[in-house]
Formats: C-alpha cells, structure tokens, sequence
C-alpha cells in the first residue's frame, strides 16, 4: 500500500472531499471540528465501528490542552467530569508544582480520555462533519490537484473518495502513514506494561498515586465515578502483549509498588502492551498529512500523549481551512511539520528520559536521579521549564529573523475590555488586540471581518498583538502604527 492502493470502479465517489481525516480518536475529532466549524465540509473516516469505548489509555488532559478546548467552549463541559491535582511527584523526590503555571488551568485534569471524545464527537457532528464507521483504508494515491483514497467499507466493497487534502490521525499503525511510506523508527522504551480498570474497597488519599519500588512500578489514577485506572509494570515479568493477565497479578505488582492493592476487585478490563517511542520523520507529504499518534507516539510518563496530539489537531486545522478556501499565504501548510515536528521531538525525549530514570537499577544512575531531582527541586528556572514541558505551555514556534520577540509564543487568558482572549478565539478566528479604541480601520475590510475579532487591552499595555486561531502570536508591535498593523494583517489575515 504504499502509496498505490488497490482501488476498483466500483462505488467509486468521484464528488471530491475537500478534507478526509482518517482516525476518530481525540485528535481526529478535534482536527475534523475544527475544519467543520471553518465552514469546511469534512468526512471523517473509521476503521471501528461506532463506539466511544469506556476502557481507554489516557486519562490526563494538561494546562495547554484545557486552554485549546477552552477556546472551543468545552473546557468547562470537561472539567466537570474528573478530578484535579495541582502537585506532581516523580522518583519520591521530585515534585512540579502545577499551581504555579500561569495558566487559568494550573493543574492537570484527571478525567479518562472517553470524555474528551464523547465532547469532541458531540461538537464535530453539529458543525456537520460526516462520519464513516467500519470503513478501513486500502490504498492511496495522490497527485498535484488531490488525493485518491481507497476505503473498504463494512459490505467488503472497496470505493475511492477523492480529497484535496487527507490527514491521517490513525494510530500508532497508521494505515496513511503507511501509504504515503513514512517510516516510524524508534524503539520498544518499556517492553511490558499492564492497564486495568477496577473498583477498590480502600479509597487512596488523592486522585492520582504513584510509587516504585525495587522492580516494580504502579499508578492508581481516580475516574471519579468508583472506578480506578491502574497503570504498571514487573521487571522481573516481562512478557508478550497477548500473555494471560489477570488480577492477581495486577494486586500482587501494587502492593510491591505501593504497599497495598486497595481492596482491588471487580476489573471490568485488563491489558497488556508496550510502550514505544517513535516519530515520524516527516509530517507532511504532498496533499496527506500526519498527527497525533500516526506521527509520535511516547512513554506513559508525564501524560504527553493524547495531548500532544490534540495540540497537533488545533496546529494544523486553521492552516487547512485557509488552504482550502484560498486564503493560505505561500508556505502556510509547510509551518505545520516546521512547528510540531520539534515539539513531538521534545516530548519524546522529556518523557523518554523520565520512564528511564524511574526504571533506573545501576547505582550510578540511581544517584543522578537523585542529583536531577534535588537540582530542579531548587533551581526555578529549571521547574519552570519542567513544568512548561509537560503541561505544553512552554513550547514556542520558530519565529522568522527580526521578528518580534513575542512571535510564536503562546499568548496566556488575557484580559480583554470585553472579556478574555480564549472566549474571542471561539470563533475559530485570528484575535488582533490592540491599545485603541476604535478599530473599523482594520476589520472593515472586504470579508475580513469573517475572519479577524478586534479586541482591546484591558490593561493600559501598549503592544499590539495578531494572535492566531491555535493562541499562539502570528505578529507583535510595540509601537503600531495603521500601515504596520494593516500589512500584518494582508499578510496573515488575507484581505
């Protein structure tokens, strides 16, 4: 299947697809939302049959995540459905103070991840995205003017729908990844982990508890609800996926870790897999596009996943929209791979250095994590990294050269005259902020206004900002006058 497929005449839809996003899991449905919302008709294509399973893998959603569902008016819904913590304590000794994010989410959100795709779907389907359940892609071709995909619906027949654009956001074996022939290099960073979903007659003291100890790890997180996510992994028991697992086990690896099992019972699911670590190399080829797991998948530590992948979905689902209006400056989707290629980069390498240094047996290697863990305890900046790494805060895109020092940051909840920005950006729009306080000059023009809400300082700050549709900064000045502001916006805006 690499890149030439095995398509048939038969139930062939010729009427082209403007988006196809392949994948229904969180990040398919936020990107799918998104393009729908733009006014882009989108068809969202999946393997499974309709189904938002209870039993999921992830079960943290971070600061920056919140604020990107909080920009399309769901942070609130979400936070309902789940616990907080505001302290994350690693290797006994290390702690990251969430409190401190300057975030209107300083902590992280503890909620399972069939929450977050119960509220996504519920937004996709009524901004109208059409959804195509047991429908698995075969094959895949594309050219300069669009893409062919091949898809084997659940009556066997195979017919091609024709996309401008395709995005996989299938899964660690992504099918599109496949096609387009992208490796996946990396390598298996814990062999054997085990999950279960269970009911426990002794309740832990907080939402989220987790030690190691000797050769055994685990991680008790609260859904909320009665049930339990249990997370962990036996050195001296590492076996194959399919390997027999039951509750014993999972009781006995528990008590070693933490020094009892809870009363654990009733398991409504157990697993077994293995944690990789892999990236694409590319994210980007021609009209198909990668994210979320089809482009990185990480370790378990520090929660990155999921979320990673939704901040991929709200990266690329504007730049898409302009393109397939007509709108996209030169260069527009190349930012996508440019701005989140280094950011699954550093995910992996963050995570990946945390599950190893929390496996750590060589002595040598134990007391660098004691090292490590008293060094950022103390050292602020070092915590302020830390914690921008993990909750996604801290991460920055490239910025062009003698570009304002703000470009390609992200702009936290400011305060605006008429309210704050992360309500402004829920029109999928650009947000100009500005210290004046009239404004007709700049959303006058053409069909801009459809396109750019003009919002004012609350403060007395003088920058002027064009903030992005994802809240990252497009354009900043200090001191702005109306041609500088007007030539920023032809150049991000359109006119």
């Amino acid at each position: 299947m690499n890149g030439t497929g095995t398509g048939t005449d038969l139930g062939t839809n010729s009427t082209p697809h403007p988006v196809i996003v392949v994948g229904s899991g969180p990040t398919g449905l936020l990107l799918a939302g998104d393009l729908a919302g733009a006014g882009v008709p989108v068809t969202l294509v999946e393997k499974r049959p309709h189904q938002i399973s209870n039993l999921s893998r992830a079960f943290g959603v971070h600061a920056r995540t919140l604020e990107q569902l909080d920009a399309r008016g769901l942070a609130d819904d979400l936070l309902a459905t789940g616990d907080t913590i505001t302290g994350l304590r690693l290797f006994r000794r290390l702690s990251l103070d969430l409190g401190t994010l300057e975030s209107r989410f300083p902590f992280l959100l503890i909620t399972p991840q069939y929450e977050v795709e119960r509220l996504l779907e519920r937004r996709a389907r009524e901004a109208g995205v059409e959804f195509r359940y047991e429908s698995e892609v075969v094959g895949l071709r594309q050219d300069d003017a669009g893409v062919d995909l091949d898809v084997r619906g659940p009556d066997g027949a195979t017919a091609t729908l024709r996309a401008d654009y395709v995005v996989g956001t299938d899964g660690h074996h992504s099918a599109v990844r496949r096609a387009i022939g992208v490796d996946f290099p990396g390598v298996a960073v814990i062999k054997s982990l085990f999950l279960a979903d269970v009911r426990l007659t002794e309740k832990p003291e907080g939402v989220l508890t987790v030690n190691g100890a000797d050769d055994a790890f685990a991680m008790i997180a609260s859904f909320g609800d009665g049930w339990y996510r249990v997370m962990g992994w036996n050195r001296r028991h590492e076996v194959p996926d399919d390997a027999p697992l039951d509750l014993a086990e999972i009781k006995e690896v528990t008590r070693r870790a933490l020094g009892t099992d809870y009363g654990m019972h009733d398991a409504r699911w157990l697993s077994r897999f293995h944690s990789d670590e892999r990236q694409a190399p590319r994210y980007r080829v021609g009209r198909v596009f990668l994210a979320g797991d089809a482009a990185h998948v990480h370790s378990p530590a520090g929660g990155q996943g999921m979320n990673t992948g939704l901040q991929d979905a709200a990266n690329l689902g504007w730049k898409l929209a302009a393109a397939v209006q007509g709108r996209a400056p030169e260069g527009l989707l190349d930012t996508y791979e440019a701005e989140r290629h280094p950011v699954g980069k550093a995910v992996l390498r963050s995570s990946g250095g945390l599950v190893r240094l929390a496996r750590a047996q060589n002595p040598v290697l134990r007391a660098v994590r004691g090292l490590v863990s008293a060094f950022v305890n103390v050292a602020r900046p070092v915590q302020r990294k830390a914690l921008g790494q993990v909750s996604g805060i801290g991460y920055r895109y490239p910025a062009p050269r003698g570009a304002h020092r703000l470009t390609g940051t992200r702009v936290p909840d400011v305060a605006l005259t008429g309210g704050r920005l992360y309500e402004a950006l829920r029109g999928g729009r650009f947000v100009l902020i500005t210290p004046e306080v009239t404004s007709e000059a700049y959303d006058g023009q053409g069909t801009r206004k459809d396109r750019l809400t003009v919002a004012h300082w609350a403060s007395d700050r003088r920058t002027t900002v064009l903030v992005r549709p994802d809240g990252y900064v497009a354009w900043a000045a200090d001191v702005a006058d109306p041609a500088r502001v007007e030539a920023a916006l032809v150049a991000h805006v359109g006119s």
